[in-house]
C-alpha cells in the first residue's frame, strides 16, 4: 500500500489573512464531501505581519494546533502499513460496520420519484417510528430487528387516514422497501449477512376490485354529473384505463396523431416512471375537450376532492349500487376490455403493468362471472 505524504501549507487569503489547510498526496477520500480531495482546511488562520505579541502569540498556538493535525492525519492514513491482510479487511468491515443503515435506506430512495417515491416516504417514516426515532447501523441489522419490524408494521396505525389501522397490501408495499433496501445493501458488501433472504415477506391480500358492468358504465355517461369536469375526466379514464394521477397531468402536445395509426397519448406512468404510448378511440379524445394553443395541461384545475365528493352522488344517481371510486373506472376497463376478448398482453400494456401477474387478477374475475351465469339457464 502506497504512503500517503501529508504536509502543512499557508495560503494567503484577500482579507490579508493567512490560512492553514493540509496537502494530501496522493489524494484521499473526505467523509465530510464524500469524495477524493487533495487539501483539507483547518479553519486556523495566521495574522500576516503581527504587530502586536497577542497576535504573534496566536500566530504561534495555530500554527502548533496545525502541526498536531498533520501529524495525527499523517499517522492515520499511514498507520494500516502495520496491519497484514487480514487485519485490514477486519478494520475495514468494523468501519463499514458503524455507517448508518437508515441513512442508506433515505439515500436510496431520494432516487424514487412519482407515487412510488410516496411509499418509499412513508416507509421511512414507519421505520424511524420503529426506532423511536434513534438511528441504527449496519452491523445491528439483524433477522430479529427486521422480523420485529415486520410485526410492527402489520400493527401499525395509516399516517394519512386517522383512526384506521395500515391495511395488509399498504403494510406490504412499506415493508418491501425496507426488505429492497437490505438487498441493496449486502449486494454492496455494506451488511455481511444477506438478511432480505432469511426474512419472510408479508403475504398479499387478494384485493377486492369494484367495476362497472357495460351496462351501469353506459347508464354512468346517461346520468347527470353535478361538475362536468368530473364526468368528462372519469369517462376518458372508463375507456382508456388511465390513472387519475397520469390523466391529471396530461399534456396537448402527448396526444398525437398519425395518419396509420390514428390518435395516441405518449405519457409516462408517474407511478412507475415506465413510458407508455397507447391508441385511444375517438370517443375518448371527445372527453378532451377543445385543444388550446398553449400546449399545457388538458385538465385545468382538478381536485381530487371533487373526485372523491361527487363521485358516489353520481353513481347513486344512476341506480347503482356499489362503492365506485375514481380509481373503478380504471377496473372497469380493464375487465370489460377482457371480456370482450381483448388479450391480457394487450391490456398489461395498456395499463402499463410492470408484470403480467397484476392483470391476471382480471382474469380470476372474468372467470368468476362465467361462474355465475351457469345457473341463468334453468329448466326447473
Amino acid at each position: 500500500m502506497k504512503n500517503v505524504n501529508v504536509t502543512l501549507r499557508k495560503r494567503k487569503l484577500p482579507s490579508g489573512k493567512i490560512t492553514l489547510y493540509l496537502d494530501f498526496f496522493p489524494a484521499v477520500y473526505n467523509p465530510k464531501i464524500r469524495e477524493f480531495s487533495r487539501r483539507e482546511y483547518l479553519g486556523l488562520y495566521l495574522v500576516s505581519n503581527p504587530k502586536s505579541n497577542m497576535d504573534r502569540e496566536m500566530n504561534l498556538e495555530n500554527l502548533c494546533k496545525a502541526e498536531i493535525i498533520c501529524a495525527n492525519r499523517l499517522n492515520e492514513l499511514n498507520k494500516l502499513q502495520i496491519y497484514t491482510p487480514f487485519e485490514q479487511e477486519r478494520l475495514r468491515l468494523i468501519e463499514i460496520g458503524e455507517k448508518s443503515f437508515l441513512q442508506f435506506l433515505k439515500e436510496t430512495a431520494e432516487s424514487k420519484i412519482g407515487i412510488n417515491s410516496d411509499i418509499w416516504k412513508y416507509a421511512i417514516i414507519h421505520f424511524e417510528m420503529f426506532l423511536k426515532n434513534e438511528d441504527i447501523i449496519m452491523r445491528e441489522i439483524d433477522v430479529t430487528v427486521i422480523e420485529d419490524f415486520r410485526e410492527y408494521i402489520l400493527n401499525a396505525k395509516s399516517l394519512r387516514r386517522k383512526n384506521q389501522f395500515l391495511a395488509q397490501n399498504t403494510a406490504l408495499s412499506y415493508f418491501n422497501k425496507i426488505k429492497a433496501t437490505l438487498k441493496k445493501a449486502y449486494k454492496k458488501g455494506l451488511l455481511q449477512t444477506d438478511v432480505n433472504a432469511m426474512v419472510e415477506s408479508i403475504k398479499e391480500q387478494e384485493s377486492q376490485r369494484n367495476f362497472l358492468t357495460m351496462e351501469e358504465a353506459s347508464r354512468l355517461f346517461s346520468t347527470p354529473c353535478k361538475k362536468d369536469i368530473v364526468k368528462r375526466v372519469s369517462m376518458f379514464s372508463l375507456l382508456t384505463g388511465m390513472r387519475y394521477s397520469d390523466i391529471s397531468k396530461l399534456t396537448w402536445d402527448e396526444v398525437q396523431y398519425s395518419k396509420n395509426e390514428g390518435y395516441y397519448i405518449r405519457f409516462k406512468h408517474q407511478k412507475t416512471n415506465r413510458p407508455s404510448t397507447n391508441p385511444i378511440s375517438e370517443e375518448a379524445l371527445e372527453f378532451l375537450g377543445e385543444k388550446r394553443v398553449d400546449q399545457g395541461k388538458i385538465f385545468l384545475d382538478l381536485k381530487k376532492w371533487d373526485f372523491d365528493r361527487l363521485i358516489p352522488i353520481w353513481v347513486k344517481d344512476a341506480g347503482i349500487e356499489k362503492h365506485i371510486t375514481f380509481h373503478c373506472f380504471r377496473h372497469t376497463y380493464a375487465t370489460l376490455q377482457m371480456a370482450a376478448g381483448t388479450d391480457i398482453f394487450t391490456v398489461s400494456k395498456m395499463l402499463g403493468h410492470k408484470n403480467i401477474k397484476t392483470t391476471q387478477i382480471y382474469t380470476k374475475i372474468i372467470d368468476e362471472k362465467k361462474r355465475e351465469t351457469i345457473n341463468k339457464i334453468s329448466f326447473k
